[in-house]
């Protein structure tokens, strides 16, 4: 029919070839999910004064969120949806270093087309609860919708070491899940999974700092709230809390990949298994983090 190639010739014409271009598309899209969940989530807890959830729906929005970005982009570029994942990804050599800007322009812009969704979908809300006062700190504050901020006690440097063991727990989670060679997740079942590790690690850890435990989830919704009428202070507030979960977590992530490795992965492999000789074994070794990162993604 006319109709149908006439459409085959538009879709033809409109798909991208590139394919680094389709995997930052994929990073924006599925990133986008976990942040208009998981912020979509917060906003109603806070502007709902908890009538409409607790933070136990702040810690499924955010795992279902991941979960969603998991289907949505899995399978083209991994959906990392996550800054430390795919740094870690370049470091291990699993990713190319060239595509680390294209990943990472699609997850900030993912998250920040979230934030900027949140904003407007609850403005009304906002302004009923801050009475137009958008503040970072004090008994209305709202910049925590959006970005994370360590709670009074806590210190900067003890945030920093929360957020740098979450985040290995996060990536060790990732990859047991996904390790075949051990009791991974049932087929199909992997982005539920992960999602309940994200809500898991929210349950038992995200008092203290939040839990950003991505700094693509962070740094681009500080960024908007900052030009959406919270000024400067979501930077300076928590003693300049904003670099921690930027830095934290992007070490944190490397660490988790070669804790697993080291201790689980290492001593689990077919060529050490079956005595296949010390040459093949040191070649194993060297790509045994590479071959598994690209899995857990």
């Amino acid at each position: 029919m006319p109709e149908t190639k006439m459409l085959e010739k538009l879709t033809s014409q409109l798909a991208i070839k590139n394919e680094m271009v389709r995997e930052a598309l994929a990073e924006a899209l599925a990133t986008f999910f976990l942040m208009l969940f998981g912020l979509g989530s917060v906003a109603q807890v806070v502007l709902g004064r908890e009538k409409f959830g607790t933070f136990l729906c702040i810690n499924l929005g955010f795992g279902f969120g991941a979960m969603m970005g998991v289907h949505a982009g899995g399978g083209i570029s991994g959906a990392h949806m996550n800054a430390a994942v795919t740094f870690a990804n370049c470091v291990i050599g699993n990713l190319s270093w060239r595509k680390f800007p294209a990943y990472i322009i699609g997850q900030f812009l993912g998250s920040f087309i979230a934030s900027a969704s949140v904003f407007l979908m609850y403005y009304d809300a906002l302004q009923d609860y801050t009475g137009g006062n958008l503040t970072v700190t004090g008994p209305t504050a709202t910049a925590g919708i959006f970005a994370t901020y360590p709670a009074p006690y806590m210190s900067l440097w003890r945030g920093f070491m929360q957020e740098f063991i979450a985040t290995a727990v996060l990536v060790a989670g990732i990859l047991a899940i996904n390790d075949k060679k051990n009791a991974a997740a049932l087929p199909g079942t992997q982005a539920f999974i992960i999602g309940l590790l994200v809500t898991l690690i929210g349950i038992s850890m995200g008092m203290n700092t939040g839990y950003a435990i991505n700094p693509s989830r962070d740094l681009p919704p500080r960024i908007f709230t900052a030009v959406a009428g919270w000024g400067l202070e979501v930077f300076k507030a928590g003693n300049y809390w904003w670099w921690v979960p930027v830095v934290a977590p992007t070490l944190g992530g490397i660490v988790g990949v070669f804790v697993y490795n080291i201790l689980i992965d290492f001593h689990n492999r077919p060529s050490l298994e079956t005595g296949g000789g010390d040459e093949k074994a040191k070649k194993n070794l060297e790509t045994v983090v590479a071959t598994e990162l690209q899995n857990s993604v």
